[in-house]
């Protein structure tokens, strides 16, 4: 359960250069990516989500656009995105914000923050690069 307030949904690349190495630890075992929701060790929280066709753009129920690089759309507090690093860019995704508590899911190609319904199975609503 993610708790209420403002989100960036999107590819967490874009976002979370200074704790990727430790994303990467907390969401891949062996050879298969995790799926779920996570605590960084200083607590700020994420979801994370494979998309069904990696990278591309992807569209939510509302026609909002989320570029996806690293094959994943996810979320974090607006407020939990160090924006003092340069490199963290939220332009590849929208920020939603959430009145109360949401649940994260993803299933058959379909991700969902709250009611962010994104589609990733939905091959002529993708673009491909």
């Amino acid at each position: 359960m993610m708790t209420a307030g403002k989100y960036y949904i999107g590819d967490l690349c874009y976002v979370m250069h200074g704790e990727w190495d430790e994303f990467c630890d907390l969401t891949i075992q062996g050879d298969n990516l995790l799926n779920g929701e996570f605590n960084l060790k200083d607590g700020r929280r994420f979801a994370t989500f494979t998309t069904k066709w990696g990278d591309g753009v992807y569209q939510d129920e509302q026609g909002r656009s989320y570029s996806v690089d690293a094959g994943l759309i996810g979320c974090i507090r607006v407020e939990d995105i160090d924006f003092t690093d340069s490199s963290n860019n939220i332009s590849g995704g929208q920020i939603v914000e959430f009145d109360r508590d949401f649940s994260t899911f993803s299933t058959g190609g379909v991700i969902r923050f709250g009611d962010v319904v994104i589609d990733t199975d939905a091959e002529e609503e993708m673009d491909y690069e």
